[in-house]
């Protein structure tokens, strides 16, 4: 089941100035199973978040590039070298964690985000 995260909800009472006019402060890290996505809605914007590890945390747009469906949180994780990647559960595209670069369709790239994690929160840059 994907959990939707609205940062109004869970953001009241959190100083502006703790996270900065770019960044959105979204959930605890340990809300994130690892290995597993989640949806996130920050800032009106549909988000897929991947904990890879104990403190790496990746944020993609949750629309896929060739469909338009939002279904990314649901995508495969795995990786090309060291590369980390998430395939589209839709037609099984691959991209890049990192870089939204499409490895198996030229032409189409996802959009990623910057994350960071402080104070034991996840917070994305949008």
């Amino acid at each position: 089941m994907t959990a939707t995260l609205e940062l109004g909800a869970l953001a009241a009472g959190i100083d502006e100035a703790v996270t900065g006019a770019d960044w959105h402060r979204v959930c605890l890290v340990d809300d994130l199973e690892p290995a597993w996505g989640e949806a996130a809605l920050i800032a009106g914007r549909q988000i897929a978040l991947f904990r890879t590890g104990p403190n790496e945390v990746f944020a993609v747009a949750h629309e896929d590039p060739a469909t338009g469906a939002h279904v990314m949180a649901r995508g495969i994780l795995g990786s090309r070298g060291a590369r980390p990647t998430i395939a589209s559960p839709l037609h099984k595209e691959v991209y890049d964690l990192e870089t939204g670069e499409c490895f198996s369709t030229p032409g189409l790239s996802l959009a990623t985000f910057s994350t960071r994690i402080t104070d034991g929160f996840i917070e994305i840059e949008l």
